[in-house]
């Protein structure tokens, strides 16, 4: 293909047909790209392990817990049930339940990789065969930037998201010819209902007192050490997936695209 050949812009229904499967969708990044698709014409199915008030409307959503295999199977037939195939992944559904030193990790490692991993790995497998007969597709894994600097409290989080990262680069050389582009996006510190409720945990990790800290305060500290001067929005981290997803990022796959607001740059 050459640079005239290149496909021009599109407006925003370019998924308008498109057939998307979003993990852990009911609310904080995974709602945001869930709406995200919506608007652009694509049908989408979502899961979480409950049903949340705000969850975007217009998407079906499937109640699963995508930890264990048997979830993960169940989640994927009733996806191909009700959109009779899949065009687009977004493998988003991650986090950790607790938080140790890393030599009390095997506490919550088991969990840990199914939830971040695992996940992935076992929905892909039960989907990318629709994708095949369907000609192509595209396939997002939503990592983080503890892969790549060494956050206490998350050396069990790191690994197994590391692990995600080195399985899609391996993916997207397995399924190019098949028309199907995989990449992962490495996100910094991202402003969710999930990171608002882990502060509190975090703090007391350090030994200080939840009750007596001021999380918003914290929240402008981390905020401060972050070059474009803010926590990342769940919306910014939708955008960036749903270009990925579309015919204007035909040419990317293997890719690992960091969304941190400069963060791990400056750590260079």
């Amino acid at each position: 293909m050459t640079s005239q050949d290149h496909p021009t812009p599109t407006p925003l229904t370019e998924l308008a047909g498109k057939r998307a499967v979003v993990t852990g969708g009911s609310r904080g990044i995974g709602a945001a790209i869930v709406r995200n698709f919506l608007d652009a014409g694509a049908g989408v199915v979502t899961s979480a392990r409950n049903p949340d008030p705000d969850a975007p409307s217009g998407a079906t959503f499937v109640k699963a817990d995508l930890s264990t295999a048997d979830g993960v199977r169940a989640f994927a037939d009733a996806a191909l049930e009700t959109l009779g195939g899949v065009d687009i992944i977004v493998n988003n559904v991650g986090g950790v339940r607790s938080f140790h030193p890393v030599l009390e990790l095997e506490k919550d490692w088991q969990y840990t990789m199914d939830v971040n991993f695992l996940a992935s790995v076992r929905l892909n497998a039960a989907l990318v065969p629709s994708m095949r007969e369907a000609g192509g597709g595209s396939i997002v894994h939503v990592s983080t930037t503890a892969t790549i600097a060494a956050y206490p409290m998350l050396y069990h989080y790191a690994a197994a998201n590391a692990a995600l990262e080195s399985y899609s680069k391996g993916l997207s050389t397995e399924l190019a010819p098949d028309g199907i582009r995989v990449v992962s996006v490495c996100l910094g510190n991202v402003d969710t209902p999930a990171s608002k409720s882990a502060r509190g945990q975090i703090v007391e990790y350090f030994g200080g007192d939840p009750a007596s800290t001021d999380l918003d305060d914290l929240a402008k500290q981390w905020a401060a050490e972050i070059p474009l001067g803010r926590l990342g929005a769940s919306q910014d981290v939708a955008d960036a997936v749903s270009f990925l997803v579309s015919p204007r990022a035909s040419w990317i796959t293997g890719s690992n695209v960091v969304i941190d607001g400069g963060k791990t740059a400056s750590l260079a």
